[in-house]
């Protein structure tokens, strides 16, 4: 299913590829990379400021994105998953991120690339994440690792 009559709202731009469930909220300045796909009950908002998404993203069910950071461009870059019911209000994400189940990242956060927040994991202290950082565990554990 795709999200019903999507060239005809200014606000909202697909690329070809895409597919943007028409159970989905998306509302406000918002656009949607090639291959991104947006499952049903997910919840996209662009509150104070536009949303880039890239291409080759995967938006779960019942995950919510919204930009309430006023006069930014939330940018979400290529190739992350947003595993169900993920709350993601960070303020930019980079590429090749995993954000776990239930998981909630902040507004004052940014994720650079190869990350992972782990399922019911919170991050919400000012902060960027540096490349191929892991979050995880009750006590919101981390550690990072080097690519081979």
């Amino acid at each position: 299913m795709y999200w019903p009559n999507a060239m005809s709202r200014k606000d909202l731009t697909i690329m070809p590829g895409a597919v943007v469930a028409s159970e989905c909220d998306i509302l406000g300045d918002i656009s949607v990379g090639a291959r991104t796909v947006i499952h049903p009950k997910a919840r996209i908002i662009a509150e104070a400021g536009p949303i880039r998404i890239g291409e080759s993203n995967l938006i779960e069910e019942q995950v919510e994105i919204i930009n309430s950071i006023p006069n930014t461009i939330l940018i979400i870059g290529d190739f992350n998953v947003f595993e169900v019911g993920a709350r993601v209000h960070s303020r930019e994400v980079g590429n090749s991120n995993v954000f776990e189940s239930k998981c909630f990242v902040g507004p004052q956060v940014r994720i650079s690339n190869g990350c992972v927040v782990g399922a019911m994991c919170s991050i919400t202290a000012p902060e960027q994440l540096p490349e191929n950082t892991v979050i995880f565990g009750e006590g919101v554990s981390r550690f990072s690792f080097s690519s081979l």
